[in-house]
């Protein structure tokens, strides 16, 4: 099975284009009126320096996440791998407003506390389900269901979340998984050949966005 780059478009809803003609963030979706907490959500993000030592995506994937959840106006998310909250914060923004709740879980005590942290200083707390945990243990017995996934933990264990999670996935759901392409994915890169897994699943269609770190979004067909 291949991915047809001219995909990605579905996965990437039209405002994004004039998102980033606008500037890093723009203005309020549709015009309306910037709230209070979006002022304060993208002041934080654009005070923070998320060190790639923290394992954090760069800002091309965490708008891309954002997207994603406001067009589709997701409300049941689930993070897998919270590093210090960079991704997490996009994640619950879009939650924000689509009145939806993050579970966002975490092995590191430290950056479980700094990602704590973060999100109370973004005013995001009140969306968000911060544990710490092993998630090989965790994401198992989580009840669902999910609309929304991001899968950015150990990579050797990516078909492992795939599998627990996609029958608790609805569909029209979204799956996304992080620092994986077509080339790193179906190579190893510390993946273990999950994008070979992923692509032979005839309910999901995948398309790989390459503009960040590589992010595989995969959609639940109906059935």
């Amino acid at each position: 099975m291949k991915i047809r780059a001219a995909k990605i478009l579905r996965c990437l809803p039209a405002g994004f284009v004039l998102l980033g003609l606008l500037g890093l963030f723009g203005p309020a979706r549709g015009g309306a009126q910037t709230t209070d907490l979006d002022t304060r959500v993208k002041a934080f993000l654009e005070s923070h320096d998320w060190g790639m030592g923290d394992m954090n995506v760069p800002s091309v994937d965490g708008r891309t996440l954002h997207e994603i959840i406001l067009k589709n106006k997701y409300t049941r998310a689930l993070e897998i791998g919270t590093s210090t909250g960079h991704s997490g914060i996009w994640i619950a923004w879009a939650l924000s407003k689509t009145g939806g709740k993050l579970t966002t879980i975490d092995i590191d005590e430290g950056r479980h506390r700094e990602a704590l942290e973060n999100f109370k200083a973004a005013g995001l707390s009140h969306v968000i389900d911060a544990r710490l945990g092993d998630a090989h243990e965790i994401v198992p017995a989580l009840a669902g269901p999910f609309d929304f996934v991001f899968s950015d933990a150990d990579k050797d264990w990516y078909t492992n979340y795939l599998k627990a999670v996609l029958p608790k996935l609805v569909e029209g759901g979204c799956f996304t998984t992080h620092n994986v392409s077509m080339g790193r994915g179906r190579r190893g890169g510390g993946s273990g050949g999950y994008m070979d897994y992923l692509l032979g699943l005839p309910e999901l269609e995948t398309t790989v966005d390459n503009r960040g770190n590589g992010l595989a979004i995969s959609y639940k067909k109906a059935k």
